[in-house]
């Protein structure tokens, strides 16, 4: 059964990676839940002066994929498909994107998310299947 200090090691995790660092983003994990917030810098713009559709990417499938293995302790799930849907351009602040789980089988995971600009406008949407076929959780990920 998952309890906090799985939430922290999945933190610690996505905490380590390059990626994640990169971005100068965080993540904050719960049971079915997951919070990832990261600063709007002019590198993530396309050439519109907005932020890039990866980013918002980055930002909802984290979310949602945190959400799900939030409920899985012995393997890293693994995104096996993600919609995004691009609302509105973000250009300044700070993105945080709401990761909810929706459904658990054995196989398969349901996840949803939701990201906001600093005004609370909800900017981008996204929802994926994801699977526990990933690597072990152990410190070699980073699982800590």
């Amino acid at each position: 059964m998952p309890d906090e200090e799985h939430f922290r090691k999945l933190e610690r995790m996505y905490a380590g990676s390059p990626c994640s660092r990169s971005y100068g983003s965080s993540v904050k994990v719960a049971r079915g839940e997951a919070e990832v917030r990261f600063p709007v810098r002019p590198e993530l713009f396309h050439s519109g002066g907005a932020l890039h559709g990866s980013a918002y990417f980055k930002a909802l499938d984290d979310a949602a994929f945190f959400a799900a293995n939030s409920v899985v302790t012995g393997n890293l799930v693994l995104t096996a498909s993600f919609q995004i849907y691009l609302l509105r351009p973000v250009t300044g602040g700070e993105v945080r994107a709401v990761g909810r789980l929706l459904h658990k089988g054995r196989q398969l995971l349901v996840a949803e998310s939701v990201a906001f600009d600093e005004r609370g406008k909800t900017v981008a949407r996204g929802s994926g299947t994801f699977t526990p076929s990933g690597p072990a959780l152990d410190a070699d990920i980073g699982y800590r």
